[in-house]
């Protein structure tokens, strides 16, 4: 069986799921030609072009800002959107300790963020019925 191949962007996923590791269980997962870091399943980081992005909110996004933090910000249908994530300081890359208090920031407002969403994943109802009834319109919540 052949060795599986690793990009330069695994590898530097690797390495940052090592410099965050004392947060606990953080795990990058590949998404949209990057990855998502996230910590027991929730995501608060992401990487893309081989740079790391911390989720920020209202609370914490003047702490990147004064940092030199720069937002995330992609183009899709010709238009530039912008997420909830900011650029990781210079210097939080160089050790678990710089890049610890950055990551702390960042999943409490993913936590935040989590608590606030009327309808997450893990609070949906459970919704039992056949395909067929549900597309004559006869869908019912059961409990």
């Amino acid at each position: 069986m052949p060795a599986p191949r690793i990009s330069g962007k695994d590898e530097f996923a690797d390495y940052v799921v090592e410099l965050l590791a004392p947060l606990g269980a953080v795990a990058a997962r590949r998404m949209f030609g990057g990855h998502g870091i996230y910590s027991d399943g929730l995501m608060f980081a992401l990487i893309a072009d081989q740079v790391l992005y911390f989720k920020c909110d209202e609370a914490t996004q003047p702490q990147f800002e004064s940092a030199g933090g720069r937002p995330f910000v992609y183009t899709s249908r010709n238009r530039r959107v912008t997420l909830g994530y900011w650029s990781a300081p210079e210097d939080t890359m160089e050790s678990s300790a710089l890049a610890l208090p950055w990551a702390r920031l960042a999943l409490d407002a993913a936590l935040r963020k989590a608590a606030i969403r009327p309808h997450g994943r893990r609070t949906l109802p459970v919704i039992a019925a056949s395909s067929r009834r549900a597309r004559a319109g006869r869908l019912t919540n059961r409990k």
